[in-house]
């Protein structure tokens, strides 16, 4: 890595899960531009060679590997594959996951719905930043600390959510994951963050943002008046990456367009 910009990722690896759409796309996209090689695990295999296609032309080399986060055999043939690709995992962007719909009332709520959404919000965030430490803490026993864990959280994990309480529950779990892993890692070089999302355009919303009447009376809430981009999550995953957000850890930063304020 060179000395003369902080937020060059030259010689770092990072694995994106989920970096085949929305919000994980975006921050595949500006990690490899900023040099950044970047391997994206996804389950949907048109999905990834999607992807794939889009960052064509990044200064970093990008990858996609199949892969369920909910299965942690899956993970751990991720994790060796890379690592077999680029020699090393430099960073770790938990952002797979599945949302709650909003549509079901809690006392209706079935044992497998509950447990389909902690398989994949919070075991899977379980799986792979249990694999990605393990080596980034190797790593840093033979002399080389560093170490990047991100994870993607939500609004939903600070404010009462009507109907999505399976979902609430993942994100408020991830956000006391990071500050334990913050404490817990970083005698080895590894930092520990969660980035909460605000309403993004993203598969995931595009029932909600479609609804008329939703529209309405979510943007009168939100100061900059229009909807989150998959790009506007570009900056902040550079910087976690980077050199830059050496003694960052332990935080849950907030993108929202101000919704959290006003």
């Amino acid at each position: 890595m060179t000395d003369t910009n902080i937020f060059d990722l030259s010689g770092r690896v990072a694995v994106v899960t989920g970096g085949n759409g929305g919000i994980g796309l975006g921050m595949a996209r500006a990690l490899a531009q900023a040099g950044c090689a970047v391997s994206i695990w996804g389950r949907n295999a048109e999905k990834n060679e999607a992807a794939l296609a889009s960052l064509a032309g990044a200064r970093g080399a990008v990858e996609a590997r199949i892969c369920d986060v909910t299965d942690r055999s899956s993970v751990d043939a991720a994790m060796q594959a890379t690592l077999a690709a680029f020699g090393r995992v430099d960073g770790c962007f938990a952002n797979a996951g599945i949302g709650g719909g909003g549509r079901q009332a809690f006392i209706e709520r079935t044992e497998q719905q509950w447990r389909e959404m902690f398989s994949t919000n919070l075991d899977g965030v379980f799986h792979v930043f249990q694999a990605a430490a393990r080596h980034m803490t190797e790593r840093a026993n033979a002399g080389d600390p560093f170490g990047r864990l991100v994870a993607t959280s939500s609004l939903a994990s600070l404010f009462g959510t009507a109907r999505n309480e399976h979902y609430a529950a993942t994100k408020a779990a991830i956000n006391a994951l990071v500050r334990a892993l913050a404490v817990e890692l970083a005698r080895y070089g590894i930092t520990a963050n969660a980035i909460l999302p605000g309403w993004i355009r993203s598969e995931m919303t595009a029932g909600l943002i479609g609804n008329d009447k939703f529209v309405a009376n979510v943007m009168p809430r939100i100061p900059q008046r229009r909807f989150g981009e998959p790009e506007d999550f570009g900056g902040i995953a550079v910087y976690l990456m980077s050199r830059a957000s050496s003694y960052h850890t332990a935080d849950t930063l907030v993108i929202d367009g101000g919704y959290t304020a006003f």
